[in-house]
């Protein structure tokens, strides 16, 4: 979504890290886009239970809303008390929600305002390590009054597809059409699923909330059914948030890693408009014999994914990937086994 320029910008925000179990790399490009409405978000070891947190946010209408979530989501679900108490699917439900519900009133369109400043300007790519990583302002979210006290939320929107990793277990939410895929011995099995309006499951939520669906698109305008904002499309008060024509209900899907396990990707529908969920793999693959940073490969894709001129239709959009790679368990022993060589 979007118009688009007449020539790329092919400049990257790239970033890598790594921690005793797994190692990440990642890569944004605004490519042929006028605006670059894609976040990301990439954190390791978090507490209170040494999590890992990886994200990618897809921005329409604008890039307030998944910066965002870029910013917020993963707080809201390691504050909850689900999380806390081990049901991690449910506080990442309820995260997603809560994005909704913080964007509201004064308080959400101030913050709103505030990250549509708070841009990189090198090229209009941001995370939240741009931004001030240390505001925890969030905890308590108190009503504020002021001029925007009845504002309803963005009428913008973004997809979400998270993944977290938490004790050898893997657990992806995913609402709109970004997408997780992992690898297993070279196969790629999708850990979401794309919600476009044409799906029977969605189709019957949106006609049931008053809604309707022409060329691929609910009510002729967004062709996503299920985002975070998009708040023009979630007024019906008879409704439950899961019922809105628009829900930013995700899916939830859990796996048990093992060392069949090679890599993860995230990304958004810039990749995957190009490239299948086995082609990624498949390239990644190819790539990790001669590159060794997780980065780099992110970018070949994104280069691999750029159309040549905008007359292709696929490959104009904004581009991002994450990158993620786990450690196999003897992998994991030697390090152990070298950190207490070096005690002694």
């Amino acid at each position: 979504m979007g118009t688009n320029m007449s020539f790329p910008k092919t400049e990257k925000v790239s970033e890598d890290g790594e921690n005793d179990h797994l190692r990440y790399g990642l890569s944004s490009m605004q490519g042929w886009r006028g605006t670059m409405e894609d976040a990301h978000a990439a954190h390791l070891d978090l507490a209170p239970s040494s999590a890992s947190f990886f994200g990618v946010y897809d921005g329409h209408g604008g890039k307030v809303v998944a910066k965002f979530c870029a910013k917020y989501l993963h707080q809201q679900v390691l504050k909850s008390e689900e999380y806390i108490a081990g049901d991690v699917g449910t506080s990442l439900q309820k995260a997603f929600f809560r994005m909704d519900e913080m964007m509201r009133g004064q308080r959400g369109w101030r913050e709103l305002a505030i990250l549509g400043d708070k841009i990189n300007k090198f090229n209009g790519i941001w995370s939240p390590r741009s931004s001030d990583g240390n505001d925890q302002g969030d905890d308590d979210w108190a009503f504020e009054e002021g001029p925007h006290s009845d504002y309803a939320g963005p009428n913008s929107g973004s997809t979400a597809c998270v993944a977290l990793i938490r004790n050898n277990q893997l657990f992806v939410a995913n609402a709109g059409d970004s997408r997780c895929v992992i690898s297993r011995n070279g196969q790629a099995y999708n850990m979401s699923r794309d919600h476009k309006p044409d799906l029977e499951i969605e189709k019957e939520r949106i006609i049931k909330a008053g809604g309707f669906i022409y060329a691929g698109r609910i009510n002729g305008i967004l062709n996503l059914a299920r985002a975070i904002g998009d708040m023009e499309f979630k007024q019906n008060k008879f409704l439950s948030s899961e019922k809105q024509i628009v829900t930013a209900n995700p899916d939830i899907n859990t796996v048990d890693l093992c060392d069949e396990h090679e890599f993860m990707v995230l990304a958004c529908d810039g990749i995957w408009d190009c490239l299948s969920s086995q082609q990624v793999v498949d390239f990644v693959h190819q790539e990790l014999l001669s590159v060794t940073k997780l980065s780099a490969v992110c970018e070949r894709v994104l280069d691999r994914c750029l159309a040549p001129s905008i007359t292709v239709g696929e490959g104009c959009d904004n581009m991002t990937m994450v990158l993620v790679q786990f450690k196999k368990q003897q992998q994991k022993n030697n390090l152990l086994q070298l950190t207490k060589t070096e005690m002694q």
